[in-house]
């Protein structure tokens, strides 16, 4: 594991938006238990330290944290899976929720090729087949957005500029059409995405959008969207 730090800096990677998110409510509690556990160096350390926004110091120190060998990545992970963590940031609840695999370095993708070579072998009958997963093409629906607006937390328009395309301007518009009410302004996004999709925007296309490495969603969170309506 030592030799291997994929598995945990990609778990860094996928959640970014999602810790940060969950952390940003007490930056400095979680710089201070970094600091403590000489997760960060000392110029790491400062520089965070002197970054007023606390979103932009959760995000610096999840970018320090990436480039950090794989028992630094690890203690960070098992910190953030600590009761005072999650009492703290109740939003972390998520990470103890994550199947094994997704804590793994990718061995079992390979393992798994490897497989796949062994039963090229095999008769035809013999080859397990692989199981579809399950789509539904209908265009998405106002029901199905609102329970996706869920999901999608204060980065929503990093989701928005990075994922649905949407402008930076129209994204600062529906800020100010609905003030104070977040999960409305994911709403009005999300609509605005269909309508300009218009017969593209499938619940299909939608959870392949938001489920991408990029982009955090809890695993499963929205796969009511491939389910047949």
């Amino acid at each position: 594991m030592d030799g291997d730090p994929a598995g945990g800096t990609r778990i860094i990677q996928k959640f970014k938006p999602q810790l940060i998110d969950a952390l940003c409510g007490d930056a400095d509690f979680v710089l201070q238990h970094c600091h403590s556990l000489r997760l960060l160096s000392q110029r790491e350390y400062e520089h965070v330290k002197a970054t007023a926004v606390p979103s932009e110091k959760v995000r610096d120190i999840l970018d320090y944290m990436m480039t950090k060998n794989s028992r630094c990545v690890r203690s960070f992970l098992d910190l953030l899976k600590e009761n005072e963590m999650q009492e703290t940031f109740h939003k972390l609840g998520f990470l103890k929720k994550l199947p094994p695999e997704r804590q793994t370095s990718g061995r079992p993708e390979i393992a798994e090729k490897k497989t796949t070579k062994r039963q090229g072998n095999l008769p035809a009958e013999e080859v397990p087949l692989k199981q579809p997963r399950k789509t539904s093409s209908g265009i998405v629906t106002d029901k199905q957005l609102m329970l996706v607006a869920r999901h999608i937390g204060s980065s929503w328009k990093e989701v928005g500029r990075a994922v649905l395309e949407i402008s930076s301007i129209r994204l600062e518009q529906i800020m100010e059409e609905n003030p104070r009410n977040l999960r409305e302004c994911v709403f009005t996004m999300l609509r605005d995405w269909t309508m300009r999709e218009r017969e593209k925007a499938t619940a299909d296309r939608l959870h392949s959008l938001l489920t991408q490495e990029e982009i955090a969603v809890v695993p499963g969170s929205i796969d009511f969207l491939l389910e047949d309506n």
